[in-house]
């Protein structure tokens, strides 16, 4: 079975960054959101993304307006991945609504399509108990800004069959990704090994051993990352760093997965990074200067 048409389903941050992806490499692709507001809001993002891409001069006009064709948006998830080679859940990282969206999507899409999720911490295994096709559930897990970002990582669930991992494989590899093989254990292999790096940096700064710029400078020059640590925890969202630490305390057992209570109390609060407009740092609309929160300047 060749893949050919392909059903993205959530129009959010990651949902909009893989339809444009698909559509760019000649896909038809359906992106799928409860929300119209948020579906008209992941085109004008894709359109600005393919607009920045044109100025670059790494496509030009004619391939902007070709793969904004290939693009049709919905919310009628069942006739929406009726006719679906391939459907990619990336919906907000919840087990509950993801179980919920492998259930519908199980009843409605083509008994031969492969269903994939964007999760990146939630077990593939786990999602695919909610369907009857556990063989053709897989894990696609793309990185952020997914046009940009040539990661892509493959997770075999439990009884995910082996030539629908050599077909995602291929896929990815025909998107022009980098794809890299994992199994399904909690974090799988980027957020195993990422997040406890952002929690030991939050606990550096808990335990007031060096401020927020301070820390972020040595990962930046010492280390050669291109961000630091808790720059990083800001665009990913504190809540959601919380949320994966929690799945791999829970799939481990083992505390030096624990979130740092710093971290458990700013999720609570609110100052959830980039997206409410402070965590670590300050985020005015605009502006590219970062800011130390003022919660933090006694440490520096």
């Amino acid at each position: 079975m060749e893949i050919k048409n392909v059903s993205v389903i959530g129009a959010g941050t990651m949902g909009n960054g893989i339809a444009h992806v698909f559509a760019q490499n000649g896909f038809p692709v359906n992106l799928i959101d409860v929300s119209e507001k948020q579906l008209a809001k992941a085109l004008e993002t894709i359109t600005n993304n393919l607009d920045r891409q044109v100025k670059k001069g790494s496509i030009d006009e004619s391939v902007k307006e070709k793969t904004l064709t290939h693009i049709h948006t919905g919310s009628d998830l069942k006739s929406l991945v009726a006719q679906a080679d391939l459907v990619i859940e990336a919906a907000t990282e919840n087990q509950t609504i993801k179980l919920k969206i492998f259930a519908d999507i199980d009843a409605a899409a083509p008994a031969h399509a492969i269903l994939a999720s964007n999760t990146s911490s939630i077990s593939i295994t786990k999602i695919a108990s909610s369907t009857k096709r556990p063989a053709s559930v897989i894990g696609m897990h793309f990185m952020n800004p997914v046009p940009v970002m040539k990661l892509v990582e493959i997770i075999n669930g439990y009884h995910t069959d082996k030539t629908v991992t050599e077909k995602i494989v291929a896929l990815a590899k025909q998107l022009g990704k980098v794809p890299c093989e994992v199994n399904d254990y909690s974090g799988f292999i980027a957020n195993r090994i990422l997040m406890p790096m952002i929690n030991e940096a939050i606990y550096a700064l808990y335990e007031g051993v060096a401020g927020v710029e301070e820390i972020d400078t040595v990962m930046k020059l010492g280390m050669a990352h291109p961000m630091g640590p808790l720059q990083l925890a800001d665009f990913i969202g504190l809540d959601v760093c919380e949320f994966i630490l929690n799945v791999m305390y829970d799939g481990f057992k083992n505390p030096k997965y624990a979130p740092c209570p710093l971290l458990v109390n700013m999720v609570n609060a609110g100052s959830l990074g980039k997206k409410s407009g402070e965590g670590f740092y300050k985020y005015a609309a605009g502006s590219k200067e970062l800011v130390v929160s003022g919660q933090f300047k006694k440490l520096v």
